[in-house]
């Protein structure tokens, strides 16, 4: 295999990297006055940027991959692995974006000493801190990277040492340079480039083809399966267990997503918004581009693969959509093409550092290292964590294999604990002992093959009990069912935990729910009326916004001030 580019596509290649290099070296002076600014922009973005920008994040290298090679192997109906996800998205816009934004924190795991007190809170704040912002977040930057150095390997005939690399390095730059302005700026641009290019490919493959009735015609003439167009599971039961896979995805897993009430960088997106309305409106957008806009021009580049490239000349089906790219591309589009996904590699990355950063400056560093240093000093602090995650988040990359095995892995070791996240912003008995439960209960039963090898070494269970459980963690079909497990045997847990452990006291819990104002229920104390607002502004012509209420002495007073 040798290289696919020419002349005219590095240019287009290299003229992207030096435009996305010089974004970061604008932003970086505004980006290094405080970690408000480098983290969430100063809280000033309007709807539209920031819901952009999830969109971009989640449009990573990766995507395009997975949903042509999950085509291959199962048909449309397949992508029901991420589709599901929707409920949870319009609960998060519903229901705790506005939440998120009065909130006013800086990152979701600061929100854990808003909503709880004492040592427990301590505990889980700097746990959540390390287990996403390092152990979560470099298995996502470990299968974005993955993805990335497919395309190399077809692209440019790089190997994965030399693609990674290369990668990091660039995107290391551009983060350190931009901070949080940069991400959301320049995603506005990587959205474009990277939609214009899946677009592009998709056009001229359906003009090739015949059109949309000759592709379905081709593709049955071509052996594949009768089912491979249908949105839902076609085979029977035995099968694949697909028909389990689907109910079991669109009645329960959303409960478990984190989408439900928008974590980690959805969050962060909803925390830098100018209000909650449009913090609001960018989660909506978010849904509404990320499900009905964006799969469509990889979904009939993926069918249009069973064609072009059979099954049996394809060892890897992941790397099914940079094939077609090589085959179908001409000079200078192609080179437009790597262009684009290195667009969308970068939307990803320079999120997943800037907000994996922020966990480990703003919930590690600052509470529990250094508590008085100077805001220069913590954006310093900052870059260096930019830097250990994507060293660790390179060598997660090289050690995997497919994309869609490290989207099974996370989705079931992170589904436990959806539910306490629900249910802790409406019900007063959620204590920080429930999340600590459900967290560490999701991640032993998500590792439950390794637990059990392991007893079955110590003599403590049979051969033939390891062997069925190894089954079960290792067969693909099975994720949707290990995954409701998992939710169902935390909940258990977290709940009997919560009531065997002393509640958050009165008073805490006063204090947040006038910061945040949710329904709910709220038993030990008193629900506290909303009687009005009160603006003011500074001299820098900041709003501070407070909510007037009456207390027990009935004397008016202002609770969950937010400055905006």
């Amino acid at each position: 295999m040798q290289t696919q580019l020419e002349m005219l596509d590095w240019v287009f290649v290299v003229g992207y990297c030096v435009l996305a290099l010089a974004a970061g070296v604008y932003l970086s002076r505004r980006a290094g006055k405080s970690i408000e600014q480098y983290f969430v922009a100063g809280r000033s973005l309007p709807w539209w940027v920031a819901g952009t920008s999830i969109v971009a994040t989640s449009f990573a290298s990766d995507t395009p991959l997975v949903v042509s090679g999950i085509i291959r192997k199962e048909g449309i109906w397949g992508n029901w692995i991420w589709w599901y996800a929707i409920l949870a998205g319009l609960l998060c816009t519903f229901f705790f974006a506005p939440l998120w934004r009065r909130a006013a924190v800086i990152t979701d795991v600061e929100f854990v000493e808003l909503r709880y007190e004492g040592r427990s809170a301590m505990v889980l704040r700097g746990v959540m801190a390390l287990y996403f912002g390092v152990v979560k977040n470099c298995i996502i930057i470990g299968w974005v990277m993955l993805a990335m150095a497919k395309v190399c390997k077809v692209m440019l005939d790089w190997n994965a040492v030399t693609s990674l690399t290369v990668l990091a390095v660039v995107a290391l730059i551009y983060t350190l340079l931009s901070g949080f302005w940069g991400v959301v700026i320049t995603d506005l641009f990587q959205f474009v480039i990277a939609m214009f290019g899946a677009v592009m490919l998709a056009g001229i493959v359906l003009w090739d083809v015949g059109g949309p009735s000759e592709m379905v015609s081709k593709i049955t003439a071509s052996g594949a399966d009768a089912g491979v167009m249908n949105l839902l599971p076609s085979r029977p039961w035995a099968s694949n267990l697909n028909i389990a896979t689907f109910v079991i995805s669109i009645s329960a897993l959303w409960m478990g997503s984190e989408l439900a009430q928008g974590s980690g960088f959805l969050a962060q997106r909803l925390f830098a918004t100018k209000n909650e309305k449009h913090a609001m409106y960018a989660s909506l957008w978010f849904n509404f581009a990320h499900y009905v806009i964006r799969p469509w021009p990889w979904i009939i580049v993926g069918l249009a693969s069973l064609i072009y490239l059979p099954i049996t000349d394809l060892a890897d089906p992941e790397e099914a959509y940079p094939r077609m790219m090589a085959k179908f591309l001409p000079v200078g589009l192609r080179g437009l093409m790597v262009a684009s996904f290195l667009a969308a590699f970068m939307s990803t990355i320079d999120t997943l550092l800037n907000w994996g950063s922020s966990y480990l400056v703003n919930d590690v560093y600052k509470r529990f290292i250094y508590k008085d240093g100077s805001p220069r000093h913590y954006v310093a602090v900052s870059r260096l964590a930019c830097l250990l995650i994507i060293v660790l988040g390179a060598i997660t990359a090289w050690q995997q294999e497919s994309i869609k095995e490290a989207w099974i892995y996370l989705m079931v070791m992170t589904s436990g604990i959806g539910v306490v996240w629900l249910l802790r912003w409406y019900w007063w008995r959620v204590n920080a002992w429930a999340e600590i439960s459900a967290l560490l209960g999701s991640l032993l039963m998500a590792n439950g093959n390794l637990l059990v090898k392991l007893a079955a070494k110590l003599g403590l269970v049979s051969e033939s009990t390891q062997q069925s459980i190894h089954w079960f963690y290792t067969e693909e079909d099975t994720w949707a069912v290990r995954a409701l497990v998992v939710i169902v045997s935390c909940t258990v847990i977290w709940l009997i935990v919560a009531f065997l452990t002393p509640a958050v006291s009165a008073e805490h819990l006063e204090r947040f729910y006038r910061r945040v104002r949710p329904g709910g229920w709220w038993g030990p104390i008193d629900f506290v009326p909303v009687h009005g607002t009160l603006e003011t502004k500074n001299s820098t012509g900041r709003t501070s916004r407070c909510f007037l209420v009456s207390g027990s002495s009935s004397a008016w007073a202002r609770a969950g001030c937010t400055n905006e």
